[in-house]
Parts: structure tokens; C-alpha cells; sequence
């Protein structure tokens, strides 16, 4: 099977960086698909193309023929050995997949009853197991669409947010935001998913005992800051305001058999009433655990993502997409390109 085509530039202005996608892409072959066979185009453009990536996807589906493309909006872009911060780039993706075998939707904004009857058709009739989705941030009911669409779709979803300091924009043929958009796969389209933390667990699982709202009161039955300073070590303990973006609360994802869990930030300490505010709304009975975030741990975690990946698949890739938090890249390795490289 052949590879899936990528291209990638931060040649300038819009105009040439989409040319120089759209030569790159063409090849030796052009844009005709294989029989039996229809190409979903993924693109991804840093926010330095805020005001133009309407402009890019335009010239890109008019030159290539292509109306399904997905992607979306960030703070950098990635490739095969390269990143892009703080410059116009682009990154872009040719799939070649079986006919009907995937379905691009444009932005759910509300509830899932936006979600296109077309969609949903689809997917019942193919019972579509796996989704790519890209979701606004200014939107606070993302979290309850993704896990509705899952819950409508039968489908596992993975992707990420937008990140720009311009608009929020996704791509789902076109131009969409202020929701969920994405794509949907049929059985198919096989796939293998990893998660890399770039965190390491500093003590055991605890049980939630008494919270409110965002705030962890208890754990264990104990005072959530003196299991906190437990696990921490007597060094962070005697000076809290060290472990502020070093260590974080982390919440094991029920039913994983890989150990994934989801990483919070800690808002803050109440040293007199022993609370522990975190990122996230806490009830009573749920697992939660601290992990340290450092380059190191974050190099080793990724590093066996991959290995894991590569055990598991049959033979080499025909093509991924990496999505990646914005506290990693050079802000947590030390240099453009490391993460990739």
C-alpha cells in the first residue's frame, strides 16, 4: 500500500506557501485518486495565517479538485522531522481511502443535534468506530459535544483544540468554528492511537472524599493537601510555589487497559484549610493521582508511545497525524524540531 502524500512550507505569504503545498502534494501523479479509492486532504496552519487560512484551503481545494478536507488552527505546526512556531506555515495531508469509508462534518456548535442527519445516517449504516475532531476552546460545552458524538457514533475520538491568538478557525471542507467538526471513519480505515503524557506519576491512585465544585477537600479521608505534600516529597512541601506547573492532578481514564489518564492543572492551595483547586469540576468517589511534568519524563513517555505504536502495528504506516499540546514543542524541549526529531 502507498504512503499517504505530505508537504509542508513556511515559504512566505499565503499565496506561495499554498502553491508550494499544492506542488508539493501533485507529485509526479497529480491529484487523481486510485480506483475505487476517494482523497481526504488534511491541513494544519500556524496562527500567523490567522487572517488567510480561508484563502489557503480556497486556493488548495480549487487546484487539487478536492472538497474533504479537515484540520484546523494552531500556535505551531508539525511535519516529519520539522516544526513551525511563530511564522507562516503550513502542513497538509493526502489520504487515499476506500470509497464512503469516511464522512467530513462541519462545526457542532450547540448540541449534538447539530450534528448532520446526513452524518448520522452514514454513520449507523457503517457503524463508524474511529473520528479525527478539532474543537473550539471559547466553546464550553466541546467537552460534552465530543463525548455525545462518541456516544452517537459508537466511535472513539481523538484530535485537539484550535490555538491562536486570531480566530479559532477548523477546517471541514471549508471554513468552520465555534464548535466540533472533524472527520468520521468507517471500520475500514485502520488505525492505531497512542497518548504521550510527557508526566510521571510522584505517588499511588487516590479516592476523592469531599470536594466542591473544582476544589478537592479530601482524599482518602485525609486533608487533600497533606496527601498532596505526601507524595510530593518534603522539598516541594516546604516551598508550594514550586510545584506550580510542575506538578499537576491527573485522573485515570475509566475503562483504559494502558494506564492513560487525563493531566489537569493545579489553580491553587489553600495551606490554612488544606484544599486543592484544580482545572476541573471534582465529585466525590472519582481517582485522581499527582504526576510531575518535566522534558526528561515527557522524552521517556514519548518515546515509549512510539515503541507501543510500532508493536502493535502489522507493518509500516501509510501516514499519522501527531497532535500536540501547546505547553510542549519548545516550550518544554528546549528547541524547535526536538519533539519531532
Amino acid at each position: 500500500m502507498t504512503s499517504f502524500k505530505i508537504a509542508h512550507s513556511d515559504a512566505g505569504d499565503w499565496s506561495r506557501i499554498a502553491k508550494t503545498l499544492a506542488e508539493d502534494l501533485a507529485g509526479d501523479d497529480g491529484f487523481a485518486a486510485p480506483s475505487g479509492e476517494d482523497l481526504l486532504g488534511f491541513l494544519y496552519v500556524t496562527d500567523s495565517l490567522a487572517d488567510d487560512i480561508g484563502s489557503v484551503i480556497t486556493y488548495l481545494r480549487q487546484t487539487t479538485g478536492i472538497d474533504d478536507w479537515t484540520g484546523s488552527i494552531g500556535l505551531g505546526v508539525c511535519a516529519t522531522g520539522v516544526e513551525y512556531f511563530d511564522r507562516p506555515a503550513a502542513v497538509a495531508m493526502l489520504a487515499s481511502l476506500e470509497k464512503d469509508s469516511f464522512f467530513v462534518f462541519p462545526a457542532i456548535t450547540d448540541d449534538i443535534e447539530d450534528f448532520p442527519a446526513e452524518g448520522k445516517a452514514w454513520a449507523d449504516e457503517v457503524s463508524a468506530p474511529f473520528g479525527i475532531v478539532h474543537g473550539d476552546p471559547n466553546n464550553p460545552n466541546v467537552g460534552l459535544i465530543i463525548e455525545a458524538l462518541g456516544l452517537v457514533t459508537n466511535g472513539f475520538m481523538v484530535g485537539g483544540l484550535s490555538a491562536s491568538r486570531g480566530v479559532h478557525a477548523q477546517i471541514a471542507g471549508g471554513i468552520t468554528d465555534g464548535g466540533v467538526s472533524g472527520v468520521l471513519f468507517a471500520p475500514s480505515v485502520e488505525v492505531a492511537t497512542g497518548l504521550t503524557q510527557g508526566c510521571v506519576p510522584v505517588g499511588p491512585v487516590h479516592v476523592v472524599s469531599d470536594s466542591l465544585v473544582n476544589v478537592i477537600i479530601g482524599l482518602d479521608g485525609n486533608s487533600a493537601l497533606d496527601v498532596f505534600k505526601d507524595d510530593v516529597g518534603e522539598l516541594l512541601s516546604r516551598d508550594l510555589t514550586r510545584a506550580a506547573g510542575y506538578i499537576h492532578a491527573a485522573f485515570p481514564i475509566e475503562g483504559s487497559d494502558t494506564g492513560d489518564f487525563v493531566v489537569r492543572n493545579l489553580t491553587g492551595i489553600d495551606p490554612e484549610r488544606g484544599w486543592l483547586a484544580v482545572g476541573e469540576d471534582i465529585h466525590a468517589g472519582e481517582r485522581v493521582m499527582f504526576v510531575r511534568r518535566d522534558p526528561n519524563s515527557a522524552e521517556a513517555d514519548l518515546k515509549a508511545m512510539i515503541e507501543g505504536i510500532k508493536g502493535r502495528l502489522p507493518g509500516p504506516p501509510r501516514g499519522g497525524v501527531y497532535f500536540s499540546c501547546i505547553a510542549r514543542g519548545p516550550a518544554m524541549f528546549g528547541e524547535e524540531g526536538k519533539e519531532m526529531s
